[in-house]
């Protein structure tokens, strides 16, 4: 014989319980709260070393091979576009 409709509904909501349970707990909540802190902390340090945040669009191409060269001389995405800023405000 077939379970009874409740019966049925009550699995499900056990089912949808015991998933809820193994899910997790948010970084947000848990060990990915001080991530955050950390950004603040940053973004203190470089405001006071004189650092402003710059955006800007690129084409793909331009960034390719932008992050090659970095990974082939080393240091920092932002200390090469400094460097290459300084040298073309400097020819001009």
């Amino acid at each position: 014989m077939g379970a009874k409709i409740q019966e049925l509904a009550k699995r499900t909501g056990l089912k949808i319980n015991n998933q809820n349970k193994q899910v997790g707990i948010p970084n947000r909540f848990a060990q990915g709260a001080s991530e955050e802190t950390l950004k603040k902390e940053q973004r203190k340090r470089d405001a006071a070393a004189g650092l402003v945040p710059f955006a800007c669009k690129l084409p793909s191409a331009l960034l390719v091979d932008l992050h090659s060269k970095v990974a082939k001389e080393g240091g920092d995405v932002s200390a090469m576009v400094e460097a290459a800023l300084r040298a073309y405000l400097k020819a001009k």
